[in-house]
């Protein structure tokens, strides 16, 4: 066989190859996400990487990367909500254990310590300017299986900026996730559960879904180890999520309640773990 036809016989085998890669890769990624696969079309592969052309911060995420390779899966179209998801669904006494404003390396690595000791899996709405100074912990949460979420660059009262700033602070935690973690985040959470329709709608268009609360420990307050202990035991129910901080303060007591309610919990057959993505 000549070289020329050599060399067209193993570009048609990359070409089929680049194919049969990304029909998987999406039929797998929609079903982990509870979304149906959705078919993704090949691509010629070039001769060699193609050369990458820096996206602007407002352009991030809106439009594909290109890279050599199967391109990744994405989730369905993300839907634009008028109020935030509140509780999550799951078999059984099902709930969500969620941590603002952090990381913090005085007491996140506490946090991640206590969770890994029961094997529970956590949410962490990260900040970016915190997460931007502590990406190993970014990267220990994604090692341990947790779920970072966005919750902004500054933690600002979103109701009183412009929609323009609101991008800024979305987008620029959404690159430190995404270079930290291994992934943007799929979920959003408004600095004090200030939402409005901005928020709803640019959280929407960076593929991200509202989170709130059902139980807030109010341990930014400082109320106590044994009142916050008991306002997670008592809120305790299935769906339920609890918001605690890990940051923006002394969070000695959120490490200290952790560690004892979270085995009571177990105990009690709750299962604690983090909510899927759920088909638009």
């Amino acid at each position: 066989m000549k070289k020329d036809q050599l060399l067209t016989r193993r570009r048609a085998l990359l070409a089929d190859a680049a194919a049969a890669g990304a029909a998987s890769t999406a039929g797998v990624l929609g079903a982990l996400d509870g979304t149906d696969p959705v078919p993704v079309p090949a691509a010629a592969p070039a001769p060699g990487p193609p050369a990458r052309r820096a996206l602007r911060p407002s352009a991030y995420r809106l439009q594909p990367l290109t890279g050599y390779g199967p391109p990744r899966a994405s989730l369905a179209r993300t839907p634009v909500r008028r109020e935030p998801l509140l509780s999550v669904s799951g078999r059984g006494r099902t709930m969500v254990l969620t941590f603002d404003d952090g990381p913090d390396p005085r007491y996140t690595p506490d946090i991640l310590d206590t969770l890994a000791a029961y094997e529970v899996r956590a949410m962490f709405f990260v900040c970016g300017e915190m997460a931007d100074d502590n990406r190993d912990l970014l990267a220990r949460m994604a090692d341990d299986g947790h779920v970072v979420g966005n919750h902004t660059w500054s933690h600002p009262l979103l109701t009183g900026l412009s929609r323009r700033r609101i991008r800024t602070e979305m987008e620029r935690t959404c690159e430190v996730v995404d270079a930290a973690y291994g992934e943007p985040p799929r979920w959003f959470r408004a600095p004090y559960g200030a939402w409005n329709r901005a928020a709803f709608q640019l959280g929407a268009e960076l593929g991200m879904e509202p989170l709130a609360w059902t139980v807030d420990t109010l341990d930014w307050t400082a109320p106590g180890t044994r009142t916050i202990v008991g306002r997670v035991e008592d809120g305790a129910a299935p769906g339920v999520v609890v918001l605690s901080h890990d940051a923006g303060g002394d969070r000695s007591q959120s490490v200290r309640a952790l560690r004892s309610y979270l085995p009571r919990l177990l105990d009690s057959g709750y299962h604690l773990t983090v909510p899927r993505r759920q088909p638009a």
